[in-house]
């Protein structure tokens, strides 16, 4: 059985303008149809997240700048799991429905992520499972 969420780092593929990150083919072909994406910053000590999805694939990516902590289960009756990220490089985290998935600002700064999903958005796919 393959785990609902995945974790991978985005390659950096900036010059001197700045750091540049590609949505790899294979996250595109997770999510299938891209019905919406979504930008949203993370305040300090802020949680995003703290559910799944009962329809919709997503892949999350986090950019880099502020330290952060992604959290997250395999569904209902599995373990809640984290790992911590020092804010270096963009992170790519693909979720399949029914993974309880959380990010949390672990500093000072400002965190950025961007999410894209495979069905527009509708607050009834989401339902709230705390894993942080």
């Amino acid at each position: 059985m393959q785990a609902k969420t995945q974790i991978s780092e985005l390659g950096n593929r900036g010059d001197t303008r700045g750091p540049s990150f590609t949505v790899p083919a294979d996250a595109l072909a997770f999510v299938g149809r891209v019905a919406d994406v979504h930008l949203a910053s993370t305040a300090r000590g802020a949680v995003r997240g703290n559910h799944f999805h009962l329809q919709r694939r997503e892949a999350l990516i986090v950019l880099p700048g502020a330290k952060w902590s992604f959290h997250w289960d395999d569904g209902e009756d599995s373990a809640a799991q984290h790992r911590e990220f020092q804010g270096n490089s963009a992170v790519l985290v693909l979720l399949s429905p029914g993974a309880s998935h959380a990010v949390r600002n672990d500093s000072d700064d400002t965190l950025w992520l961007v999410a894209i999903s495979s069905e527009p958005y509708d607050p009834a796919d989401s339902v709230m499972r705390k894993v942080v």
